[in-house]
């Protein structure tokens, strides 16, 4: 199997990243950032290019977990990053994602999942009102071209450090910026229901994503030929692309 030219410089990344921030920032005249924290690596990563943007006194952390929590975890991290301790706060949505389930009928774990993903943005821009704050999203170029969000939940944001980058080049840069190695362990979750993960979702690997997607995409190598260099899930790493296309266009407007 072939490898693609995924490699990033992170320094160099990091520091592009820090100047859009400090930018848009600057542009929209706020001081302060909203973040939900959820033990992964991508929001672990934007975490800590915001500190290294605006400073910590300046950003309000929230860790939302509806089953698996990683409070102490998220008290040492926010702790070590110098967040005051008044801007770094857990909020347990189950109740909340269970009153609304409960009451829309809502029993399938893709719905439920929405909810999840749904109230956890509720809480963030409120929050965000509150402080006079931007949202600061999580989500990486991986799963945004396999469509792997809810609209109007996890992506919905203010501004994206990292979603041009790929998952794999995420964990470049987490390296580089010397994220804690549990959490560069830790299996991509969502934290959708009990056992979820994004790979077992999928039916195959980020690192075998990317590679396609990168091929596919950004270079307009045939499936054909992709599946010949050995990545066996290439049909359906981009006929997942394409199914889920929608919702990058959505929503759909007469002009």
């Amino acid at each position: 199997m072939k490898t693609s030219n995924l490699i990033i410089d992170p320094k160099q990344e990091t520091k592009k990243i820090i100047e859009f921030l400090q930018e848009t920032f600057k542009k929209t005249g706020k001081k302060n950032a909203v973040i939900g924290w959820s033990g992964g690596i991508d929001s672990t990563v934007s975490l800590q290019l915001l500190t290294k943007s605006i400073g910590p006194q300046n950003i309000c952390v929230y860790h939302l977990p509806y089953t698996k929590s990683y409070w102490e975890e998220f008290s040492e991290l926010t702790k070590t990053l110098q967040i005051p301790k008044p801007k770094r706060r857990k909020v347990t949505i189950k109740s909340l994602v269970d009153e609304i389930a409960n009451s829309t009928g809502a029993t399938e774990k893709n719905r439920l999942g929405n909810i999840m993903a749904r109230v956890r943005m509720i809480i963030l821009f409120d929050q965000a009102k509150k402080e006079n704050a931007l949202v600061c999203g999580t989500e990486n170029r991986t799963e945004h071209l396999l469509g792997y969000f809810t609209r109007y939940g996890d992506v919905a944001s203010d501004f994206e450090p990292i979603s041009h980058l790929f998952k794999t080049q995420v964990y470049q840069l987490a390296n580089y910026l010397q994220i804690d190695k549990n959490i560069m362990k830790r299996t991509p979750s969502a934290d959708l229901w009990e056992g979820q993960t994004d790979e077992g979702e999928f039916g195959f690997t980020y690192q075998e994503a990317d590679e396609v997607l990168y091929r596919h995409i950004d270079n307009l190598v045939e499936i054909k030929q992709i599946e010949k260099e050995g990545f066996i899930h290439a049909k359906n790493i981009i006929e997942r692309y394409k199914q889920n296309k929608f919702k990058q266009e959505a929503p759909y407007v007469l002009y």
